[in-house]
């Protein structure tokens, strides 16, 4: 039975491998220790705004910069209510899922702050 090992943490790559006591990343040559990998996958994170506010599922949220969503030609401006966000966990850099004008998106917390 092989062990799955789990991916780097600085870039997400399931090509990790052993070395010694170390997993390694061969992509972006990131080493940590087994025990960090573990601690890391178990430690509740939390997200916060901008400002360093704790955000939670169903807040309201302010935009506080300009936003040009890929593929689109429209600006989400500054001041920009989003209302009910969802929090999202490990899903690449964006850990808000929310509506905005009855698109579904996902934002970043750092260009946001709590309402």
């Amino acid at each position: 039975m092989t062990e799955t090992l789990p991916p780097c943490p600085e870039c997400s790559s399931e090509l990790t491998y052993e070395m010694g006591a170390l997993l390694v990343c061969p992509l972006c040559g990131h080493e940590w220790a087994e025990a960090q990998a573990q601690a890391e996958e178990t430690e509740d994170t939390v997200i916060t705004d901008a400002y360093g506010t704790p955000l939670a599922d169903g807040d309201n949220v302010t935009v506080i910069k300009d936003l040009k969503p890929k593929g689109s030609s429209t600006v989400i401006k500054v001041g920009t209510k989003v209302r009910g966000i969802r929090l999202v966990n490990g899903v690449g850099d964006h850990d808000i899922d929310c509506r905005i004008e009855g698109v579904a998106m996902q934002l970043k917390s750092s260009v946001v702050k709590k309402a």
